[in-house]
Order: C-alpha cells, then sequence, then structure tokens
C-alpha cells in the first residue's frame, strides 16, 4: 500500500478504489494515512519540494469506490471513510461479512476449521455491518456487458463527482515557500 499511496500524495483529488477487496488488516492503516490533515510546511537547505507535517499530506477532495465483493477489512475501510467525513462512497452496498477470523484447528482428515473471532462496533458502542453491509451515498450498479467493453460506470461517476468537489473543496493547499526573512 506505502508504495502506491506516496507518489499521490501531491495530486489534486484522489480516488480509492475498494471493490474486490476481499479483506485483511490495513484499513486502519490506510485511513490513517488518508485523514492526515496539513498543519506544517517546510523546506530544506536547496530542496525544491515543498515538505508536510504530517508526512504524505493528500489535501484535495477523495471519493471510494465499493461493490458487493468487498467483504471483512473491505467492508470496515468504507465505514470508516464515510465516519470519518473522508469523502463520498460510490457504488453498490458492501457484502456485510466482517466477523473475523483467526488460525485453524486441524481436522483429521486434513480438513480445517475456521471459527469466528473478532467483532466490531462503532464508537456509538453500536454493532456495525455485520450482515448488512456500507451503504454507498451514490449507488451505481456496473452492467456486466459494459464492464467487460471496458466502460466501467462506478469509475465515471467517481471522476465526475471528484470534479465537481474540486471546485469546491475548501481544504488548505501546501503553500509555495513565502520570502525568506531578513534578520538584522
Amino acid at each position: 500500500m506505502s508504495k502506491y499511496f506516496y507518489p499521490q500524495d501531491r495530486k489534486d483529488a484522489l480516488i480509492v478504489d475498494d471493490r474486490y477487496n476481499g479483506g485483511g488488516n490495513v484499513s486502519t492503516m490506510i485511513i490513517e494515512r488518508l485523514r492526515r490533515i496539513l498543519t506544517i510546511a517546510t523546506i530544506t537547505r536547496n530542496a525544491e519540494r515543498v515538505g508536510t507535517k504530517p508526512d504524505a499530506v493528500m489535501t484535495g477532495p477523495m471519493v471510494l469506490l465499493q461493490n458487493e465483493l468487498s467483504a471483512s477489512d473491505g467492508d470496515l475501510f468504507p465505514y470508516q471513510f464515510k465516519t470519518l467525513g473522508l469523502g463520498k462512497l460510490i457504488g453498490k452496498r458492501s457484502w456485510g461479512g466482517v466477523i473475523g477470523i483467526r488460525g485453524s484447528l486441524p481436522l483429521l482428515d486434513g480438513g480445517y476449521l475456521l471459527k469466528p473471532e473478532f467483532a466490531n462496533f462503532g464508537a456509538d458502542g453500536k454493532w456495525v455491518l455485520e450482515g448488512v453491509g456500507q451503504e454507498p451515498d451514490i449507488v451505481v450498479d456496473n452492467d456486466p456487458y459494459r464492464e467487460y467493453m471496458g466502460i466501467d460506470d462506478q469509475l465515471t461517476r467517481a471522476i465526475e463527482e471528484i470534479n465537481k468537489d474540486m471546485k469546491t473543496d475548501t481544504k488548505p493547499k501546501i503553500p509555495n515557500v513565502p520570502p525568506y526573512p531578513i534578520k538584522k
């Protein structure tokens, strides 16, 4: 994730694609990076690029693509994205399978048994997502034939939305280096 994220940090906007995300455990790490807010700009002697604190701040608007085949951490990611107000969710409702598993119990015939271990509830103390999934803000279904023909209606809508958002975005941008002070 990191090697793909950092080259994007100076883009004007970001479309995050969470479709077909089968899960894992990295959503909190990605959310931590996406929610960074510019507080300080820095310049190093002889450098051309202005730095930021925190590092790698995304200062433009964001939208997230999701679909019905995103599950587990692929469900938790859009939930966090929406709850934190990072941007709009576009696509289809996620799968709703967020009870986590750990390890396996081996069976004599060579098979294995996975058992539910982790359940998720929100900061408000209410259970989230399991059996329900995350609803998008804008519902767009990709027609399988059009998708086969290379037409991604969800991505097209995300581009339309991000272009609109870029016109009204009020996040502080990374400033240019001001004139250096003259001290006596």
